[in-house]
């Protein structure tokens, strides 16, 4: 065995991976937003892994043509053009530091019951924004750090929780869940259309089996393989979650809950859970936004390295780290905590999540439209116009699911960007005459 070869990923390591990548602050907040509308959301959660899968699809296609893929940049810029690919790439870092802010607003919902302070908007602000300074501080020390910090979180963070989701079938009140199934006052349609997009929040991250091709064994066969079977975990793990909890607490008492994994350890085994739960819940979720803004830090450096943002995002520290960018990118954070400020911690998640995924599918679509399109050099195959047709039909699906008023911030913030890139963008000189 080469020493090449001996570096590479199996398909059940890359699977976990990208898994991994999608369990996350959706699984510890998720079942207490969608606890407004009741058990019928285990509907929208078959369907958002469907969608999941048909872009999955689309970008392990686009992995065999670029196994070195780093950013959105290296698929759509050959289909689509400099402008598309700069709107695909900033609206895919613009959602990871806007889905930070999410993360932060999960560890914190179940942090605060481990500490002698009151639940109040003002006191769940002020942690948020630690959290965030906090893991800009941890990522100051550089990406293994991270990466050991983040290992840590997914090991202990994620035992005490896949006890409940063992044990709690014990729990389990069929008549429970079935008078919670419809809460909201619409049709089992409407629900199942208005959930999608924040239950896709659950799947964002789905693309990292097509970024991580370079490293996986074989990867023409592997990273589809990776690919739909990280979805299908994270979609079969998140839909057991959520059933389960419904029948276990009344939806209303969910659904006020900032810490939903915490109140169902209390209904199954007593108080004493509470705080193990909490503990568990809070370390993963601070994992995972340790983990996201490395990502984010990353990524803006690789889009001010092609041009697409100001170069002091490029600026990389000795150990790797993007410290100037990540401190802009924390102060962002924090002015967005306070905007996003809501008497609920649900209802606050809901507001962000909505927010990343509108600007998320921005880079999607163009994934499905550069597949569709093909380039001069590389025409695209029957497949991969049906794979590129679908990526277009799940993100039109999603489009059609996000509240109005967020579908025309997402709107104006791509053209806000898009202005100021063609504005103030940096330019090669012309040529000499």
């Amino acid at each position: 065995m080469s020493a090449t070869t001996a570096r590479k990923i199996g398909p059940v390591l890359a699977t976990f991976v990208v898994a991994n990548n999608m369990i996350g602050s959706g699984f510890f907040l998720l079942p207490a937003t969608l606890a407004k509308s009741g058990g019928v959301t285990a509907l929208a959660w078959l369907v958002c892994t469907v969608l999941a899968m048909m872009l999955g699809g689309a970008f392990a296609r686009l992995a065999r043509h670029h196994p070195d893929l780093q950013s959105p940049d290296d698929y759509v810029r050959p289909s689509l053009g400099r402008d598309a690919s700069f709107l695909a790439t900033t609206m895919y870092w613009v959602s990871s530091w806007i889905g930070n802010n999410a993360i932060a607003v999960a560890a914190f919902g179940y942090l605060v019951i481990l500490l002698p302070i009151d639940d109040s908007p003002g006191v769940r602000l002020g942690g948020q924004i630690a959290l965030i300074w906090l893991m800009f501080a941890l990522n100051l020390l550089g990406p293994r750090p991270i990466a050991r910090f983040q290992s840590m979180c997914v090991v202990l963070g994620l035992l005490p929780v896949a006890v409940i989701l063992t044990a709690g079938w014990a729990y389990f009140d069929p008549a429970l869940y079935r008078a919670a199934w419809n809460v909201s006052g619409q049709s089992d349609v409407a629900v199942v259309m208005h959930s999608l997009a924040p239950i896709f929040w659950a799947f964002v991250g789905l693309e990292t089996g097509a970024m991580v091709a370079g490293v996986v064994d074989d990867p023409d066969r592997n990273v589809p393989r990776a690919t739909l079977g990280g979805i299908a975990i994270a979609g079969v793990v998140y839909l057991v979650s959520s059933v389960l909890m419904m029948g276990i607490v009344p939806v209303a008492e969910l659904a006020e809950s900032g810490a939903p994994f915490a109140l169902v350890a209390g209904k199954m085994f007593g108080a004493w859970a509470i705080p193990l739960i909490a503990a568990a819940a809070a370390l993963k979720a601070t994992g995972t936004l340790g983990g996201w803004m490395l990502v984010t830090g990353e990524s803006g450096a690789r889009a001010a390295q092609r041009g697409f943002l100001p170069s002091v995002f490029g600026r990389l520290r000795s150990n790797g780290s993007a410290g100037t960018g990540l401190f802009i990118i924390a102060t962002l954070m924090t002015l967005l905590a306070v905007v996003t400020m809501s008497p609920t911690v649900s209802g606050q998640f809901e507001t962000l999540i909505e927010m990343v995924v509108i600007l998320v599918v921005m880079a999607y679509a163009a994934a499905g439209l550069s597949l569709l399109l093909g380039t001069p050099e590389r025409p695209a195959t029957r497949r991969e116009r049906v794979l590129g047709m679908g990526a277009l039909v799940a993100c039109g699906l999603l489009v059609y699911s996000t509240p109005g008023k967020t579908l025309v911030g997402g709107l104006v913030i791509a053209l806000l960007a898009w202005a100021a890139y063609r504005g103030f963008a940096r330019r090669p000189p012309p040529p000499a005459r």
